[in-house]
């Protein structure tokens, strides 16, 4: 992507009225280049695993055999509950293969979790591993749509085996011809109300992520690609298949019990890794190594998703590699809308520009696009015609769907605004922002000056109740190591927000934590921080009583 203004300005989206994934792309590698590598699959006891996209390709086509025998057809919802291992892979590619709907979801999820999902989706089989196994028997006679439960390593009773089942059928299936316009991926995400929403996908939305992999990840077939994400997530959409293959890249997949920044940087060493994707609580853990230790072998462009990056880690990563981490916008319901791509200057704390075939602007609450330097309401341009990759609909909640629209315009919940060299930069989700004596605080900008304090590891920024003011600033700091609790330290790190940023910003209240609530993904749930700030507010005035 040399010339960003230009690929901006020319690009156009292909909308063929037929499209399957699986079909046009993998099917398309593994018989151009049989030998073409799709994933590499690495554990931390020493054992890796290769596949080639022909190797997928015909485990797909032996799944789709075995699904279709236990009764799924096409348009019917298979739970993919699965950790990083190949299979998630293999059974993502078969469903879209046979036209069934995948719904994947993180292995955390507990047995009342994967119950709401099975019955708000009609799910009619289940593809997951022992560990989860347990869970879905204790809630499976609560599920009636619930025909196949499919295991995946060691053997369970009323479950079919998933290797050995897999070995018993034919490679050859055909793939169903899907319409670009079908139903191909259930994703279930939550908001700050209510049960988890059904975000709808269909299968046009692999083609939305030619964007994703082509010009944010800057992906080719030479490529070796690690990014560091959870399977249940939309992410692992993004940038561990659709993006990354579209491309012809090869997938790094490391499988691991949990995360470790020290591990990390020692397979960024070992291994020919060329980019890299994380959410930004990997390179804020990252940043806290001595990483004049290690020199990646390979790596050659970082890129940062899930919530805004702050730009004292850009630069502590950029001072240690050499690399700028680039920040993408984006959500479960999208592809990419917003990148500091490579044919831009990037600007740090921005998110950057619009993505390719996406028009976005800053809106007022009526859908007017408002000027520059104006906070307001990200917007996505939907009409005449939508971007390819933007959800269907929640589905079973149309009053949802339609709160996302207001006149020409998809509404991310996100609050930014626009300068006038058309960089876009992150202010809060729109439930997020602090409003304290008039003023209107995003957690961004006073969670990027703490962490620019040599004590600070993380913190998540709140509004905390005030009677005075309405609201105060509230932060959760994880300490880096060698620091401990104090109300010294406490004092240094407000005045060195006073100093960094506009004093009225400053965290009038500190808490210091070992660790932030964060989704499965990474992103950390000011949500459940907020809540139960305000429920002690509330429970507080209860106590008191009535007055006056």
């Amino acid at each position: 992507m040399q010339d960003y203004n230009e690929i901006y300005k020319e690009f156009r989206w292909p909308r063929p009225a037929r499209y399957n994934f699986v079909r046009e792309v993998i099917d398309c590698w593994a018989t151009g280049q049989s030998e073409k590598l799709a994933l590499w699959w690495v554990n931390d006891h020493g054992h890796e695993l290769r596949r080639t996209f022909a190797d997928v390709a015909a485990a797909s086509r032996r799944l789709c055999n075995l699904l279709t025998q236990a009764g799924v057809r096409r348009g019917d919802t298979v739970l993919l509950i699965l950790p990083r291992v190949p299979e998630w892979w293999e059974a993502l590619t078969a469903c879209l293969r046979m036209g069934a709907v995948a719904a994947p979801g993180t292995v955390q999820l507990s047995a009342k979790d994967l119950e709401y999902r099975i019955q708000a989706s009609r799910g009619v089989c289940v593809i997951t591993d022992a560990a989860n196994a347990e869970k879905i028997d204790a809630i499976a006679a609560n599920c009636p749509t619930l025909k196949t439960r499919i295991l995946v390593g060691a053997g369970r009773h009323d479950w079919l085996d998933y290797a050995a089942a897999l070995a018993a059928q034919p490679a050859q299936f055909v793939t169903v011809d899907t319409a670009a316009d079908e139903d191909a991926l259930c994703y279930f995400t939550s908001g700050t109300t209510g049960f988890p929403k059904m975000c709808i996908h269909a299968h046009s939305y692999a083609l939305g992520h030619q964007t994703t992999g082509r010009y944010w990840l800057d992906l080719g077939p030479d490529d070796l690609h690690w990014n560091i994400s959870d399977t249940g997530w939309a992410k692992a959409a993004w940038s561990s298949f659709f993006g990354p293959w579209t491309c012809g890249a090869t997938l790094f997949v490391h499988h691991s019990a949990g995360f470790s920044a020290k591990r990390t940087m020692e397979l960024l060493d070992r291994y020919p890794i060329t980019t890299m994707c994380g959410a930004p609580t990997i390179y804020r853990m990252l940043v806290l190594e001595d990483l004049a230790r290690y020199r990646p072998k390979a790596l050659r462009h970082c890129v940062g998703a899930g919530e805004p990056l702050n730009p004292e880690v850009i630069e502590k990563w950029k001072r240690a590699t050499g690399l700028t981490i680039r920040d993408g916008y984006g959500q479960t319901e999208t592809v990419i809308l917003c990148g500091s791509f490579l044919g831009i200057e990037p600007r740090f704390g921005s998110m950057g520009k619009p993505a390719p075939g996406i028009t976005l602007a800053i809106v007022d609450e009526s859908g007017a696009e408002l000027p520059p330097d104006s906070e307001g309401n990200i917007g996505v341009k939907v009409k005449p015609e939508s971007p390819l990759g933007l959800f269907k609909e929640y589905r079973g909640a149309p009053d949802k769907t339609a709160a996302t629209r207001i006149g020409d315009w998809y509404l991310t919940g996100d609050r930014a605004y626009r300068d006038r060299e058309g960089y876009f930069w992150f202010v809060s989700r729109a439930d997020d922002l602090i409003i304290s004596a008039g003023y209107r605080i995003g957690p961004f900008e006073v969670e990027s000056a703490l962490i620019e304090h040599p004590a600070v590891a993380e913190s998540a920024v709140v509004a905390s109740p005030d009677e005075t003011r309405g609201e105060v600033v509230k932060a959760f700091v994880v300490l880096a190591p060698g620091f401990s609790p104090s109300d010294v330290l406490k004092k240094e790190i407000q005045e060195h927000v006073k100093r960094i940023t506009a004093p009225y910003k400053y965290p009038r209240k500190i808490d210091f934590v070992t660790e932030l609530p964060k989704t499965v993904s990474g992103k950390i749930r000011r949500v459940e921080l907020r809540q139960k700030e305000w429920a002690v507010a509330n429970a507080g005035r209860r106590e008191a009583g009535p007055t006056g």
